[in-house]
């Protein structure tokens, strides 16, 4: 049987048409399948290499510590120099309110992690989130995404969930001494990039101090520069209580994290004591290579190159088939008429070398999140790779 075949045989399927490319390699901004076919990564692993696949330094780094050592302890008993010292960086470029990190597995297990939190502080229990939102697809994260559609099958999921609509000032008057609190991507992702006002952040921000409900910024996605700053929320001038991070976070392994304060944070070392534990959640060898590539990320300049390679993306997809262009730094959603006619354009982009793939709750919408060092001569290829499929 081919490597395909016992994929779809053996491998758990998430849905009846994967895209099922047989990627041998991976290397900066370009992916190789087994036939030696070569295709511009413009989903980066969806917003995870930021930095490119198999940096150097990365991949230094996890040699390094597999050397050394490779899982030890459950989280949050020894003291392992890859955890402390990625937590010491990341806090070093985060407001001094978010000086505590607890390390994850996964984006979705920071989401659930930080509901905890946010109840365990508060003694509140209603969490409020937003329509057409993505969080993940835990029992937690999946309460608080913004689809009945991907909620239904499961029910019943968690009790005292209010969505509302995002950057609407109507919903921040729903917010009350009751919510323990207020979940919401910094610019939500499967939307199809849809960005707030600065305005609406700011009120937000405000109404949760008020009410003493937790701000709870989702930048699993946002965050490590894909926006043009280190951090989505540095656009909007607000600090959140609860900042989630993943997929950039790991530079390429699996990490999550949620940061808080500290005297937030120590809420979980008693009563109950252990209250929040995991396993494998930062894993030495993740933390390691997370480490190098936020170091390669803040040294090497690719932030700074986010705003032209945005600029150069939007001036060259112009083509009648297209509704519209929506971006918030190296992220955008190329916006057609329908599934069907995004489908048909997709298929044709990665027959034609270009991978790329569409929005969960704008699936009329081409998603475009490469990696941040992607060079101005292959988003001109990708371009016109998509401007010619859309004829």
């Amino acid at each position: 049987m081919t490597q395909r075949e016992l994929f779809l045989r053996h491998v758990a399927q998430t849905s009846s048409a994967p895209l099922a490319l047989e990627i041998v390699k991976a290397d900066c901004a370009t992916l190789y399948d087994a036939a030696g076919k070569e295709y511009i990564d413009l989903i980066g692993g969806i917003s995870v290499a930021n930095i490119g696949h198999r940096h150097p330094k990365v991949i230094e780094a996890i040699q390094k510590q597999l050397d050394a050592y490779l899982h030890i302890m459950v989280y949050g008993e020894f003291v392992e120099a890859p955890q402390v010292q990625y937590a010491k960086l990341l806090t070093e470029y985060l407001p001094s309110a978010l000086n505590a990190v607890y390390f994850t597995n996964s984006g979705a297990e920071a989401v659930e992690g930080a509901m905890k939190l946010a109840k365990r502080v508060t003694n509140r229990t209603q969490i409020i989130a937003f329509n057409h939102s993505y969080h993940g697809s835990t029992q937690g994260a999946l309460s608080i995404i913004g689809d009945e559609y991907w909620r239904n099958a499961f029910r019943p999921l968690l009790p005292d969930v209010l969505h509302l609509e995002y950057n609407s000032f109507a919903s921040i008057n729903e917010i009350t001494a009751q919510t323990a609190c207020v979940i919401t991507e910094t610019v939500q992702a499967e939307a199809g990039i849809l960005a707030p006002t600065k305005e609406w952040m700011l009120a937000l921000r405000k109404k949760c101090t008020e009410t003493g409900t937790l701000l709870i910024l989702d930048e699993i996605q946002a965050g490590f520069g894909r926006t043009g700053k280190l951090w989505g929320f540095e656009h909007f001038d607000i600090v959140p209580d609860v900042l989630l991070l993943g997929k950039a976070l790991g530079g390429g392994m699996p990490l999550g994290a949620f940061i808080a304060d500290k005297k937030l944070m120590d809420a979980f070392t008693d009563n109950p004591v252990l209250g929040h534990i995991t396993t494998f959640g930062g894993h030495p060898v993740c933390c390691a290579a997370g480490m190098a590539g936020m170091k390669a990320l803040l040294e090497e300049g690719w932030i700074a190159t986010v705003k032209g390679k945005e600029e150069l993306f939007t001036s060259l997809l112009d083509n009648p088939k297209i509704k519209a262009v929506r971006s918030f730094g190296l992220w955008m959603a190329v916006e057609f008429d329908s599934f069907e006619t995004n489908k048909q354009i997709i298929d044709k982009c990665i027959a034609a070398g270009v991978l790329t793939d569409w929005f969960l709750f704008a699936s009329d919408c081409l998603r475009i999140s490469p990696p941040l060092i992607i060079s101005e001569e292959q988003i001109k290829k990708a371009c016109e790779v998509i401007v010619k499929a859309c004829d």
